[in-house]
């Protein structure tokens, strides 16, 4: 390409100040950083609602959904809460801990009505004895082959985490991209300016 030519692009990029590139990649990576927060809090308050829900007994299934749906389709949603936080970051430890209580209570009741099964059962066996001492073995016999054992409940079922996505087309992706594309200019027009600068001098 001979120099006419180059000065000729030259006189027309000059034109082009890369003050307003810069001053646009700077309000774009605001913008940017602002969508990606917002992502964020609202992901933040979703959560809380899950934490309210199970320790309130509330409408945890309704709220764990609304979470999952936000956190699988929005960047910048990430759940855990820093350096040293529990995994899996969503714990429904209020709702294990009731189920794990209902139980207990249903084996208390159990225990309860299989114990007076079986002195109903050993009076019947052995109808004769001082105060039913003699029934003791055969009540201790009938408890052991009845075994109402507390159930093990997996913490697991009750435990979640989300992965949120690298990318996502919402307002916080969409103005990403623009600032990316932004500073990808301004390096361009602040490379070209250079090199026909040089080349026509």
């Amino acid at each position: 390409m001979n120099k006419k030519r180059l000065h000729h692009i030259w006189t027309k990029v000059r034109q082009v100040s890369p003050w307003y590139f810069l001053a646009l990649a700077i309000v774009s990576t605001a913008i940017c950083l602002f969508a990606l927060r917002a992502n964020d809090e609202h992901m933040i308050r979703l959560r809380t609602a899950v934490y309210a829900a199970d320790k309130n007994n509330g409408d945890i299934k309704g709220t764990l959904q609304k979470l999952q749906a936000y956190v699988t389709t929005h960047m910048n949603t990430n759940l855990s809460a820093g350096q040293g936080a529990v995994y899996p970051p969503i714990q429904l430890k209020y709702t294990y801990d009731r189920l794990v209580q209902a139980e207990s209570d249903a084996a208390a009741a159990s225990n309860t009505q299989l114990y007076t099964q079986a002195q109903n059962y050993c009076q019947t066996q052995i109808p004769t004895g001082f105060s039913g001492r003699g029934r003791v073995p055969c009540i201790e016999q009938y408890v052991q082959s009845h075994d109402t054992s507390l159930p093990t409940i997996p913490d697991a079922l009750y435990k979640f985490d989300f992965v949120s996505p690298v990318w996502s087309p919402d307002f916080a992706g969409w103005s990403l991209l623009f600032a990316i594309f932004t500073w990808v200019a301004l390096i361009v027009v602040m490379v070209a300016r250079f090199w026909l600068k040089r080349s026509v001098d």
